[in-house]
């Protein structure tokens, strides 16, 4: 996922350093700890600028969830797992590729539009809302490639790529849960290759299958 910005605080406007800054001092710290002045430290800028941004805390919040969307956006849009010419083959590169940005310190792995999540889906419900699309709209990028997988392989069920595409996420950021509750990135990763053995399962046809004994 992105990183913390290691960059001096003069780059770009005030209002992407403060998006910047949101998004590492939220995957670090949580939204209710995460401070004006925080904010405005990490960004080299004053209360003023911030203000001049955001009329509110809530309004900083869902701006931050909209940055995460196009900023990850791109990231996966360029991923390489888009390359493979199966489709199971991709999804499972999805997983693999989620799985090789486990690493470093939590903050810098975890996802922030989850983390806010977790903080403001009773008590903030715009945040709730943007963090919802970021996390449907992201889930809804595989749709297109479990369908494909599931012509190609022949399978027939009743579940949807819909809601595999929701429990994959689901997963991905229980998974996060987890690194965090053991601060241990490990689990994290063990948890994506239980999904990946999980989705192999559902797409070997019957035919692949071992005769019943």
């Amino acid at each position: 996922m992105p990183r913390p910005t290691k960059q001096k605080p003069e780059r770009g406007d005030a209002r992407t350093r403060l998006l910047e800054a949101a998004r590492d001092i939220i995957r670090e710290k949580g939204f209710t700890a995460t401070t004006v002045d925080d904010l405005c430290k990490a960004a080299g800028v004053t209360k003023g600028a911030y203000f001049h941004h955001f009329n509110s805390k809530d309004a900083l919040g869902v701006a931050a969830a909209n940055f995460w969307t196009e900023t990850t956006s791109d990231l996966f849009a360029a991923a390489p797992y888009h390359r493979l010419g199966d489709p199971l083959e991709r999804l499972l590169a999805y997983i693999d590729f989620r799985k090789s940005l486990i690493e470093g310190d939590l903050s810098a792995f975890t996802c922030l539009v989850g983390t806010m999540t977790q903080e403001a889906f009773a008590s903030h419900p715009s945040i709730r809302d943007a963090c919802a699309e970021s996390i449907l709209s992201h889930a809804a990028s595989l749709e297109p490639d479990i369908n494909a997988a599931l012509k190609v392989y022949g399978i027939r069920t009743a579940w949807t790529a819909e809601s595999l595409a929701r429990h994959i996420q689901a997963v991905i950021q229980g998974s996060f849960i987890i690194a965090k509750a053991t601060d241990d990135p490990a689990q994290a990763r063990s948890s994506l290759d239980h999904l990946r053995r999980y989705i192999e399962l559902l797409f070997t046809t019957e035919t692949e299958k071992e005769p019943a004994q």
